[in-house]
């Protein structure tokens, strides 16, 4: 069975991973391609700057939580240095951003283990960035949470048993979080390619179809309508 259909299967038996009720909630699909002219304005490398950009956004559309990204073809990227080491820049998402307040608590959607941790901290990284490994019908597979305080990283070691619906995390502040306005990155993942603490969330245009194969799409565990 391929993982996005044991996915599927399971989505209704998932916990959430962020305490939004997608079905009730009001949230804001966040657009941050070219087609948005509004980033022409918005000074980007600072990361106050940037974050007020958003929360206005939300505060405009009367909502407490903005989504979106996955398998968006980005420009925000240009910010940092972090995204333009290889001879093509990296610019397509691989996760789903939810952009809320510092201090959201995170929860596990499924049991798992602590695969790794690690404190990405280049400017536009992921900073405090913690991967739970899971296993559904003998199939194993990752999620990875990026963008943390520096306190979701208290107490972790390699190997550490995590509860369906237990809190792992918090979403960070800039510039602990990887100098972002707040958001938590979750993205999924099918092999890890022997890393630890870390792994892309941005690949190349020439990388996507890869990419994708070993990313599938993290809505199909948060259940966000429409996205």
């Amino acid at each position: 069975m391929l993982i996005t259909e044991l996915l599927q299967k399971y989505q209704v038996s998932f916990a959430p991973v962020v305490p939004f009720d997608w079905e009730k909630d009001g949230f804001l699909v966040l657009d941050f391609t070219e087609q948005n002219t509004e980033l022409e304005y918005v000074d980007l490398q600072s990361s106050q700057l940037f974050s007020e950009y958003v929360f206005e956004k939300l505060h405009q559309a009367n909502v407490s939580v903005g989504v979106g990204g996955y398998n968006e073809h980005r420009m925000i990227y240009r910010r940092s240095a972090h995204f333009q080491q290889t001879d093509e820049p990296r610019c397509i998402h691989l996760g789903v951003d939810i952009w809320a307040l510092a201090g959201t608590p995170i929860f596990a959607p499924l049991e798992g283990r602590v695969h790794s941790f690690a404190n990405n901290a280049n400017f536009g990284d992921y900073g405090p960035t913690i991967i739970l490994e899971h296993q559904l019908e003998n199939r194993l597979f990752y999620s990875l949470y990026g963008h943390l305080s520096a306190e979701s990283l208290e107490g972790l070691y390699e190997g550490k048993s995590i509860e369906k619906g237990q809190q792992i995390a918090g979403i960070g502040h800039f510039p602990i979080n990887g100098d972002w306005p707040p958001h938590l990155h979750f993205q999924l993942m099918t092999d890890m390619l022997g890393l630890k603490g870390d792994f892309p969330g941005v690949c190349t245009l020439r990388e996507r179809e890869r990419f994708l194969q070993l990313c599938p799409n993290p809505n199909l565990i948060l259940g966000i309508p429409g996205l």
